[in-house]
């Protein structure tokens, strides 16, 4: 039982460093122009410099959006980390872990909003830019969302012994 909690905890931890990563990285999309490779993210993007990230005025609700998500994610995450810490040592034995485990499907499903956003409005879109495909931010977060509904679903069965 305690590998199994020890388990849990490295793969909780692993998901906030990787949504850490992966909000404050601009890397969700990679292009090649005349000038080199681009890459953009949530905030920048960088060339051989990084600049403020210009969007359409139809877009900007949704990248606003994505940016709010992918921030309230880690909020979650980081509280559900927290309430882990806390119910491991207050919690009698025989209960389970419901308030961790709905936290972190709520990080779950703020990971799945903001992603799918992003997927359906900015996949493809560097204007300018040829052979654009995702970067290693916007894999980590689908990781993430995969790690954060895994661990929600674990708090949820797991039982204090």
């Amino acid at each position: 039982m305690l590998v199994l909690l020890a388990g849990i905890f490295v793969v909780h931890i692993a998901t906030v460093i990787m949504l850490f990563v992966c909000t404050i990285s601009n890397v969700w999309m990679v292009g090649t122009s005349y000038l080199g490779t681009a890459s953009s993210g949530l905030w920048l993007l960088c060339n051989k410099t990084c600049e403020q990230l210009q969007v359409s005025s139809d877009n900007e609700p949704s990248l606003r959006a994505v940016q709010a998500f992918m921030i309230l994610s880690i909020i979650f995450s980081v509280i559900a980390l927290v309430m882990f810490i806390v119910q491991l040592f207050t919690l009698e034995k025989g209960k389970r872990f419901y308030i961790t485990g709905g936290i972190m499907l709520v990080c779950w499903v703020c990971i799945l909003i903001g992603v799918s956003i992003y997927t359906a409005r900015f996949t493809g879109r560097m204007s300018g830019f040829t052979n654009s495909h995702h970067g290693y931010c916007f894999i980590l977060a689908w990781i993430c969302f995969c790690f954060s509904f895994i661990t929600g679903i674990l708090y949820l069965v797991l039982r204090k012994k």
